[in-house]
């Protein structure tokens, strides 16, 4: 996505806590303690409880997986991504995530299915070959109740069927991940019962499924069709819960044009080029997560047939 000429650009950090990124640590340090933390007292904690606050900590895992990928440039990429590469997501390996979000922004494809990896457009023809009952699931899913309850299952089946549907291809390209993947996952599974005495599928049940579910609440009105590829863009002007737990990327549209500007850095710059960032996106804005939900709890934010030809 082209930057805009008149925007305040951001500038070098001067300050040692800027510098180095000292934020970013502080997030990771917080998202691992928390999580032992939970784990070693969960026997103690109603299960409701539990589950929201797992779900804040696994999906902020996967906020830092993502300002790894663009961020943190203090550190070398090999260390970056030790410190996120943990599976305590237990679903998707980071190098894929890594991967398939790069495609991502490639801005000019962005909603095109086929091309844009995170898009939930479908192709027309595709669209008018699915049965009525997948049609009907994937429009509840359009729903803001849809994403958080069936997307998760959803995203799992794509995840398998795009990883299945290479290996029938004879493609072995993902296989050192997922091997790599399924080692540290077993490490992590270790800890959670032998250590924190929790049951696999309850990790997975109240930790893992509601972890998706989060992150999915950032991403529901993230992107959407538009003419101009800076239109496709929202951006969601939420609090610091919202903020830190997705590290400001519902700021999207900044995000989009600065990928590489440190998660900390984005709510100034987003203050200070407001309006300028608002014209270049169409004034794709929310004023937060309860304004989307009260629009869009039952009812489809879009129908996802690509209108594009």
């Amino acid at each position: 996505m082209a930057k805009i000429a008149t925007l305040t650009e951001p500038t070098e950090p001067r300050a040692f806590w800027r510098r180095w990124e000292l934020p970013t640590w502080g997030v990771a340090i917080a998202i691992y303690a928390s999580w032992a933390t939970l784990l070693l007292n969960h026997e103690h904690v109603p299960w409701p409880i539990e589950a929201l606050l797992a779900a804040y900590i696994l999906a902020w895992h996967f906020s830092l997986q993502h300002e790894a990928i663009h961020g943190w440039r203090s550190l070398p990429n090999w260390l970056r991504t030790a410190i996120v590469w943990p599976p305590i997501g237990g679903w998707w390996p980071f190098e894929l995530y890594k991967r398939s979000h790069s495609k991502h922004h490639r801005n000019t494809h962005l909603t095109y299915p086929g091309e844009d990896t995170e898009t939930q457009y479908h192709k027309r023809e595709d669209w008018s070959g699915y049965t009525p009952a997948f049609r009907a699931v994937l429009l509840f899913n359009q729903t803001l109740l849809g994403r958080l309850t069936v997307g998760p299952i959803l995203r799992l089946r794509k995840l398998v069927l795009v990883e299945s549907g290479k290996l029938k291809r004879g493609d072995f390209s993902d296989v050192p991940a997922w091997l790599g993947f399924f080692a540290g996952l077993a490490c992590v599974l270790w800890f959670v019962t032998q250590v924190a005495d929790m049951p696999v599928w309850h990790y997975y049940l109240v930790w893992v499924l509601p972890g998706i579910s989060l992150g999915l609440l950032r991403a529901f009105i993230e992107h959407r069709w538009g003419d101009r590829p800076g239109e496709r863009t929202a951006s969601v002007e939420s609090n610091w819960f919202f903020g830190l737990l997705f590290l400001w990327n519902n700021l999207h549209i900044v995000h989009h044009l600065y990928p590489t500007l440190s998660w900390f850095e984005i709510p100034g710059f987003w203050r200070r080029n407001r309006e300028k960032l608002l014209a270049h996106n169409g004034h794709f804005i929310f004023s937060g997560y309860f304004e989307i939900a009260r629009r869009w709890l039952l009812k489809p934010v879009f129908v996802p047939i690509h209108p594009a030809r």
